[in-house]
């Protein structure tokens, strides 16, 4: 394709290669020299030239890649200019201009324009809609869990914002204060008015950072468990709060660098995760239901419910079996409100002290058949402590019934087990199962055990390090482009398709948390290894709708997942449901082969998206490029596209 910027009228003879301006690989007009040298060569032996070149530097490429020989150093140079030359310098991620064309555009394909979807789709969640909620068994939550639309009930249309959206505070005072317009309800101001969740002041929502076990603030709650868990010294990096509200605890556990996967069921009217992901706290709509968490076994080094009104006692103590497959060996479990010290407060909760009693018997009772050691039980706060092996439980397995092991890490869509996940094995009494691992940061860069024992197979010590090293020049490359991608700008980011969270351990900072999801059809389950490193993450299936609101990632990164879909389901679906929960302004990576990424970005271009592709950091010779685009600022009644609205 011709660039626009020059006229179509050059030939190869006018034409030389220039040395990257303004870092963009174009060809420019000849204006040095004797004029005449041009008239005097052949196009014949220009094209020969140009041919000569382009075989030089393809065979310098090799060389480089190759590891041979001594001009390493001049193909490094080379491959160095050439990832200069790939920056496209004009796509603007504070401000939005019209498209550019680029030498990846085919006029030929027709672009097909996205509608909006009308006003009452501003808060559409599609696997958690409360019409189709209401027609599933409430028994056991599974109204409450995921029940995705069938093909024909898709919406094919863009989520708007609500009027008046404007871009979250930064991370840290988003912890504390989001603007109404954001999630305009106030119906937890008034129903959590007296516990101190959430207050009204004007235009904004104040979070003071009390809960409902809480009263005197997170802050103050934290420090009581820290003085019976490590939260402290790195030991406990990643955690898990079921039934979380509006994720306070998660978001005042950041202080003590602990990341914390928060979930609570969609609901009519508090929008509780809603609140908590624009405040830039991790969280996903979940409930303990019928169907096993979307998390791999030993993942969370903590696990804490306070007052979640989850039934732990119910169906055979299938609930804390479930919570104990994903503790790694040697986690802890807070449990805080009833039925914990009912004696004292029965009144109080206005229930019946026997009902109270027997609840809280059945959960010491599967706490011990579990082998969990309690650890700690004043006021309203009891904690246990999983055991870091099997060596302390031989007592207990003719009493349980165990999971099958091969099963611990397939939970898409599967039933929860009245069974206990079997620890892995180990040879004395004081090995951690599964691998010990070093305090967080170390843990971050630290070949994780999954790796260097050969869980994962295919996985190696080598392979792992090369894949840090690799997203570390990846990263790099990143922020060459997107100027602002650490700046603190994006707070909350996905990776559609993760592998072994290098691109995160690469972005790793206080300002930030990575989303890491491991696609249920990726070839290798890599998201045990992505806990062991000290971050969080989630099994999906990207033919259907995240568990999440509208506008809840600031960035969206994705490697190979078009390539991973094609043939799976419609990539106009998959980029519909990143437009979703990107946030007005938001940014988007993908990185995938040249012939995928024509594809997608055809699609995206109705999608008011700003899109350009760029060469791979190698250079142009590399069949995988990278496209990088900017969500356009609009809301409910903006006619600002081409359809009409």
């Amino acid at each position: 394709m011709e660039d626009k910027n020059h006229s179509p009228s050059l030939k190869p003879s006018d034409l030389v290669l220039s040395n990257c301006p303004s870092q963009n690989p174009t060809w420019t007009m000849a204006t040095k020299g004797n004029p005449g040298d041009n008239r005097s060569r052949s196009p014949l032996s220009s094209l020969f030239i140009v041919a000569g070149l382009c075989c030089f530097f393809y065979i310098l490429g090799v060389w480089q890649r190759s590891g041979f020989g001594k001009g390493d150093s001049i193909a490094l140079e080379i491959t160095k200019k050439a990832e200069d030359c790939g920056i496209l310098p004009n796509l603007e991620y504070e401000t939005h201009h019209g498209n550019q064309s680029s030498s990846f555009d085919d006029p030929n394909q027709e672009i097909k324009e996205i509608e909006p979807c009308a006003e009452q789709y501003v808060d559409y969640t599609p696997c958690h809609d409360q019409m189709r909620a209401m027609t599933f068994p409430r028994e056991n939550m599974n109204y409450r869990e995921r029940h995705c639309p069938p093909e024909e009930e898709k919406l094919h249309c863009l989520i708007p914002a609500p009027k008046g959206y404007v871009t979250p505070f930064p991370w840290p005072k988003s912890r504390d204060y989001v603007p109404f317009a954001n999630a305009p309800y106030k119906s937890l101001t008034v129903e959590k008015a007296v516990q101190n969740w959430v207050q009204y002041e004007g235009n904004v929502f104040r979070f003071p950072g009390g809960g409902t076990q809480f009263p005197n603030g997170a802050d103050a709650y934290i420090e009581q468990l820290a003085s019976v868990i490590p939260i402290d010294n790195g030991t406990v990096r990643t955690a898990l709060d079921t039934g979380c509200g509006v994720a306070s605890w998660g978001a005042y556990l950041f202080k003590k660098n602990v990341l914390t996967m928060s979930f609570a069921p969609r609901d009519s009217h508090e929008s509780q995760v809603q609140f908590a992901l624009e405040r830039g706290v991790p969280a996903v709509i979940g409930v303990l239901g019928t169907i096993k968490l979307p998390y791999p076994s030993r993942a969370f080094d903590m696990a804490h419910c306070s007052r979640c009104l989850i039934p732990w006692g119910a169906n055979d103590g299938q609930y804390m079996m479930e919570v104990d497959r994903v503790l790694r060996p040697g986690g802890y479990w807070v449990l805080s409100g009833p039925p914990i010290n009912w004696r004292s407060n029965y009144q109080a909760w206005q229930r019946p002290k026997e009902e109270l009693e027997e609840e809280q018997r059945k959960i010491e009772e599967i706490a011990e058949l579990l082998c969990w050691e309690k650890k700690h039980e004043k006021g309203e706060i009891a904690i246990w402590r999983k055991r870091v092996n099997n060596e302390y439980c031989r007592e207990r397995d003719s009493r349980v019934t165990l999971c099958e092991s091969s099963n611990a890490e397939n939970v898409w869509y599967k039933k929860m087990e009245a069974c206990v996940t079997p620890y892995p094995q180990t040879t004395n009494s004081d090995e951690v199962a599964g691998g010990e691992l070093k305090p967080f940061p170390q843990r971050l860069n630290t070949v994780p055990p999954r790796i260097a024992s050969g869980f994962v197979p295919g996985l190696s010590v080598e392979s792992f390090q090369e894949d840090n090293k690799l997203w570390k020049k990846h990263v790099n490359s990143y922020k060459r482009v997107n100027k602002i991608l650490d700046s603190g700008r994006y707070r909350n980011i996905l990776d559609m398709n993760a592998g072994l969270g290098s691109f995160a351990a690469a972005l790793e900072s206080p300002k930030l948390w990575v989303m890491n999801v491991v696609p249920n059809i990726a070839e290798q389950d890599t998201l045990g290894v992505i806990y062991e490193r000290g971050l969080i993450g989630i099994y999906h299936d990207w033919c259907e709708a995240f568990s999440t609101y509208p506008r809840t990632y600031d960035l969206i990164h994705g490697n190979g997942v078009f390539s991973l879909y094609k043939d799976k389901c419609n990539a106009e679906d998959i980029l519909l449901e990143m437009d979703r929960i990107l946030r007005p302004e938001g940014a988007v990576i993908l990185r995938d082969h040249v012939d995928v990424l024509t594809q997608v970005k055809r699609i995206a271009s109705g999608m008011r998206w700003n899109i350009k592709m760029v060469d791979h950091e190698d250079g142009p010779l590399i069949s995988e490029k990278v496209l990088f685009a900017v969500k356009k600022y609009w809301v409910v009644g903006d006619n600002n596209s081409t359809v009409s609205e």
